[in-house]
């Protein structure tokens, strides 16, 4: 493994969950305050873009409409600031990127929504499989 692999394998976080476009999701992201204070800032919104893979350079597009304003965030994938992801819904789309929603306003902006339960559902590794054989062949 060359030098330049090993450093992107470094300081990956295996916690968050697989993003996609479509989704919706709550990003809670670490706010420094005064006085050496941190709080959590919830953002809410629909993925509507991730860019530059699963590495350390991976990162997010997450817009939300505010009263009649709509507003995108684009977080890390791997930044220690992104507290936690919690994925509410995934919407059914054809595109990977869903930059056109932002020229739609109201219910044209609306997608259509899948199961929550097809969303969270993951699918079972390689080493899970094994063991579901081994105990199948006892």
């Amino acid at each position: 493994m060359d030098k330049f692999a090993l450093l992107n394998k470094i300081g990956l976080r295996t916690d968050l969950p697989i993003l996609k476009a479509g989704m919706k999701v709550r990003v809670w992201q670490k706010i420094k305050e005064a006085d050496n204070k941190e709080r959590l800032q919830a953002f809410e919104g629909i993925v509507i873009a991730m860019k530059h893979g699963l590495g350390k350079t991976a990162t997010f597009t997450v817009r939300k409409v505010s009263s009649g304003i709509g507003i995108e965030r684009v977080f890390p994938m791997h930044s220690p600031m992104v507290a936690k992801i919690d994925v509410l819904s995934q919407a059914k789309v054809r595109r990977a990127k869903l930059y056109y929603l932002r020229g739609r306003i109201g219910k044209k902006a609306r997608i259509k929504q899948k199961e929550l339960a097809e969303v969270i559902a993951v699918p079972a590794t390689e080493e899970q499989k094994e063991t579901e054989e081994i105990k199948e062949k006892k």
